[in-house]
């Protein structure tokens, strides 16, 4: 990947009462569902999307997951995911995240997730040319 500034996506989600718990804090799982619509987002903004790579014969499953939760978020906040690839190897992708709150600007949430490229049949391949011509766009 180039040395230059990674491309930064963002985008907003309203809380919705289904992501909460008892407590009315967003239950720790529901995160993960926050950095999937950021990582969709971010690949929509590089001029494809995930369903593009799948049709190509392609999979990126997701292999680990990190969250670091510094506030909790409650219903009817507006969260911001920012989403960024942090790391573009043959056969690895690690997307790393913030999502603050869109009231305060507070850093609510960071993480990463680390992904793997397959074949549908399940077996560990390069990435694809189309991804390859995708990151050579933007960077």
């Amino acid at each position: 990947m180039s040395e230059n500034r990674p491309l930064i996506v963002e985008t907003r989600e309203h809380v919705r009462y289904a992501e909460t718990d008892a407590m009315g804090v967003v239950h720790h799982a529901s995160y993960l569902v926050y950095f999937e619509e950021g990582r969709s987002h971010y690949m929509r903004e590089m001029g494809s999307n995930y369903a593009d790579i799948e049709a190509s014969g392609y999979r990126l499953p997701v292999v680990e997951a990190n969250l670091r939760y510094t506030e909790g978020i409650t219903y009817g906040d507006v969260v911001i995911i920012r989403c960024w690839l942090e790391e573009s190897r043959s056969r690895q992708l690690t997307f790393a995240y913030d999502l603050l709150s869109a009231n305060t600007g507070n850093k609510l949430v960071s993480g990463y997730t680390r992904h793997i490229w397959t074949e549908i049949g399940g077996k560990v391949t390069r990435a694809p040319e189309i991804w390859n011509k995708l990151l050579n766009s933007i960077f």
